[in-house]
């Protein structure tokens, strides 16, 4: 009987190690799935409030957050603040899933003995961003497209069709650079600060009962730094992604700054923050919480 108990205890040991990316991919899924369910509409005014900008004439009367909330629910309807959360979903669970996943095993890989420093969580963080952003660019655009509500798509294999026959395989990735410019930094800066962070606190406190609080908290401080760093770079990626004359990274710099001025860079930045901060705490919250449940170090 005790053989029995010893063996089925090894079996579960035994697949974990055999398989720690794929756990890694899977936890990191499911975060994805919860936080972009929660909160989808943050990143759909967001996305509504920048090309309102783009499409505002100078001297326009400034819209505010909420005023798009109430907006879009007078004018469509409640549940329309959701709209894009498909693609939303098809882009962020597997999204999230290879971004854990290529994190956790550059992690392994490089720093097996030793925790990163401050630079080198910077490099761990956006080299997983990057190699995630770039598999799903196509499914980024698509997402884009249906919360700015200038186009009427049907569903994200349909969007995906039209867009391919009307403008081409470069519209699918468009935006790369300014993807890129944005998702690195932002998960290098929250990963740096994220990690020094918890390693900064008492080791009485990252042991206790509350640790699912203190992740949190750690990932709220990161996501606020991380997101006001990159705003610019999200703005940019809008404005290339909603328009389908696929204007450079450097045009799209150049328009906004001489209709809107730099504060034009940081329109939608209050939702996106909201968004970005939280999604990225509760993702990370829940990643570190089920892998420390599966027997693997996060």
């Amino acid at each position: 009987m005790q053989q029995r108990q010893e063996s089925s205890s090894r079996a579960p040991s035994s697949f974990v190690k055999a398989h720690p990316a794929l756990k890694a991919f899977m936890c990191g899924s499911l975060s994805g799935t919860c936080s972009t369910l929660l909160f989808q509409p943050l990143d759909l005014v967001k996305t509504r409030l920048q090309t309102l900008q783009n499409n505002a004439k100078p001297g326009s009367p400034k819209v505010g957050m909420f005023a798009v909330f109430i907006n879009v629910i007078k004018t469509e309807n409640f549940f329309s603040l959701w709209k894009g959360v498909t693609p939303s979903f098809v882009r962020c669970i597997p999204g999230v899933g290879i971004y854990f996943s290529t994190f956790y095993s550059l992690k392994q890989h490089f720093f097996l003995d030793r925790a990163p420093n401050a630079g080198e969580a910077v490099l761990l963080g956006a080299g997983a961003r990057a190699v995630a952003g770039v598999c799903m660019l196509p499914f980024t655009v698509i997402k884009t497209r249906f919360e700015s509500g200038c186009y009427n798509y049907s569903s994200v294999a349909g969007a995906l069709s039209s867009v391919y026959k009307t403008e081409g395989v470069r519209a699918l990735f468009s935006g790369l650079t300014a993807t890129l410019l944005r998702d690195a930094p932002f998960s290098g800066i929250y990963v740096m600060f994220y990690s020094q962070a918890k390693r900064a606190l008492p080791q009485e406190v990252t042991s206790t009962v509350y640790v699912p609080l203190v992740n949190f908290s750690c990932g709220v401080v990161a996501g606020v730094l991380a997101s006001l760093a990159t705003q610019p770079a999200d703005v940019l990626k809008t404005h290339i992604q909603v328009r389908p004359s696929h204007c450079s990274t450097a045009d799209a710099f150049r328009y906004i700054y001489r209709e809107h001025g730099l504060k034009g860079f940081f329109r939608g930045a209050v939702p996106r923050s909201l968004r970005r901060t939280l999604m990225a705490a509760m993702a990370w919250t829940v990643y570190e919480q089920l892998m420390a449940r599966m027997g693997l170090k996060s």
